[in-house]
């Protein structure tokens, strides 16, 4: 029997408060629903360019800061912009953000970056705004067994 190589998905996030954190591990427990999918989550500042290249699929998670993402999530999007050029062309991404306001400028900001790799966006974003609730984390899980399921069977 020809067996399929192990499927990966990253998550990279950074939080200050919680809400952000809270989010990530959301989305890991939706994830690791998915067996055939190893599933890694790392915080921004200690990810980095074998753990996107390792990945078939990434979630990008950040607060809104200043109507921007993290200096930490731009961190790790900057340290392994250059070296990821030609290796990650098309790999699939989503995002979710815990906003104080509306999330846009944070989202806009990681869509323009990503264009740049180039990554594909392939899930709705989830912009949490304001404090967090049960019906914001069940929607964060719903979207990493999402990316899961579509990095597992090729879907992305």
């Amino acid at each position: 029997m020809n067996e399929r190589a192990p499927r990966h998905l990253l998550i990279v996030y950074h939080s200050q408060t919680g809400h952000t954190r809270a989010m990530a591990r959301a989305a890991l427990r939706g994830a690791r629903r998915v067996s055939e999918v190893e599933t890694r989550l790392k915080m921004a500042l200690r990810a980095g360019l074998d753990d996107l290249l390792w990945a078939h699929g990434l979630l990008l998670g950040t607060p809104e800061n200043f109507g921007y993402m993290s200096g930490a999530l731009k961190n790790f999007l900057d340290r392994t912009y250059y070296p990821a050029q030609g290796k990650v062309d098309g790999l699939p991404y989503a995002v979710f953000i815990s906003a104080g306001n509306d999330g846009r400028g944070a989202l806009s900001s990681i869509e323009r970056i990503a264009r740049g790799y180039p990554l594909k966006p392939v899930c709705e974003p989830i912009i949490a705004r304001g404090e967090l609730n049960a019906e914001v984390l069940q929607h964060c899980e719903e979207l990493g067994e999402t990316m899961a399921s579509g990095v597992a069977w090729g879907i992305f």
